[in-house]
């Protein structure tokens, strides 16, 4: 029983020091430009699209299978869909001009939550596998979720949180990796059907707020090329990372 909790606590750590790390941004965002945030979120989503392309669907794809994948992926879209016409029903009031970019964050906060929950389950099942393949997989996991924590915590900077505020809202959406953790570790290898299919939902989630999302955001901020020019940037700097490590 001790490992279950090593291995759950490892989960949260993991989760939450990935994405807190990206969300350090947080306190460097002063008073940036809106050349250089439109630079910023686009570089975002061009790394939200590669952790998609080269972590994400092959995955998905190698646990699962393509049906299972496609479905997922249709799944995760279709409820991005759902919550992003949620909450601007609710919130239609509050979500206007600048304060769009909350809904923003929030809709990707969900996206990497759901995101982080499979990682989770894939960092429990290893460390019943093999304490090294757990181990492994924690520290790329970790290095891959600090361009999320930096994805996340830029609109809300710029929809007016503060820094400490959006800094704590990115450690928060890392948490769900620890229960994810928890259960991997306690179904073992028979997890791996399920995470593929939660990986491909995951997928869904993050494509539709990427594309629908924080390209917009970005082009709205500044007309120019700098946001298409640094959305290809992170795109080969998240190929880069998911190919190195």
């Amino acid at each position: 029983m001790s490992d279950l909790w090593r291995t759950t606590f490892i989960g949260f750590f993991v989760g939450i020091a990935g994405t807190g790390l990206g969300g350090m941004m947080a306190f460097v965002l002063k008073n940036p430009t809106k050349r250089f945030l439109s630079a910023i979120i686009g570089m975002s989503s061009g790394l939200m699209v590669a952790i998609v392309t080269f972590e994400l669907i092959p995955e998905a794809f190698m646990v699962g299978g393509v049906i299972p994948t496609a479905i997922g992926i249709a799944a995760g879209a279709c409820l991005a869909s759902y919550l992003d016409v949620f909450i601007t029903h609710i919130h239609k009031k509050r979500f206007n001009g600048k304060t769009g970019y909350i809904k923003t964050a929030i809709l990707l906060g969900v996206g990497i939550a759901l995101h982080n929950f499979p990682e989770g389950l894939a960092i429990g099942s290893g460390f019943v596998a093999e304490a090294r393949l757990g181990i492994g997989l924690a520290v790329v996991i970790a290095l891959h979720n600090m361009p999320e924590g930096l994805a996340m915590v830029t609109p809300m900077r710029v929809g007016g949180y503060s820094r400490w505020k959006a800094f704590l809202l990115t450690l928060l959406a890392g948490a769900p990796m620890g229960f994810g953790a928890f259960i991997g570790a306690l179904v073992g290898n028979f997890a791996y059907g399920f995470i593929g299919v939660c990986l491909a939902f995951a997928g869904g989630t993050m494509l539709y707020i990427t594309f629908g999302e924080l390209i917009p955001r970005a082009q709205d901020l500044h007309r120019g090329r700098i946001s298409t020019v640094f959305a290809i940037l992170g795109f080969i700097f998240g190929m880069m990372i998911s190919k190195t490590f």
